[in-house]
């Protein structure tokens, strides 16, 4: 399965929306593994071009639909959740 390019430009929305997707398109393709650390906010910040607020946002909504578990003073993480991912 492959991912397209992040352009968060060609549609209007919610920047953090917009990368909350393209993380999860990843995690669905494989790309990101599970049980392996989802990269620092402040890198996927640089990698994405925004800020780390927005970041930051993205992997809340990453949290709260089950597709990564942070832990505390360790980090956030990609949940095996492959029996639930489409």
């Amino acid at each position: 399965m492959s991912v397209p390019e992040f352009n968060p430009g060609d549609t209007p929305g919610y920047v953090y929306e917009m990368m909350a997707d393209h993380l999860a398109a990843r995690i669905r393709a494989g790309e990101l593994a599970p049980n392996t650390p989802l990269p620092s906010e402040r890198r996927l910040a640089d990698e994405y071009g925004v800020s780390l607020g927005t970041a930051r946002h993205a992997t809340r909504l990453l949290r709260r639909i089950g597709l990564v578990v942070t832990i505390k003073s360790k980090g956030t993480y990609i949940a095996d959740n492959r029996d639930k991912v489409p």
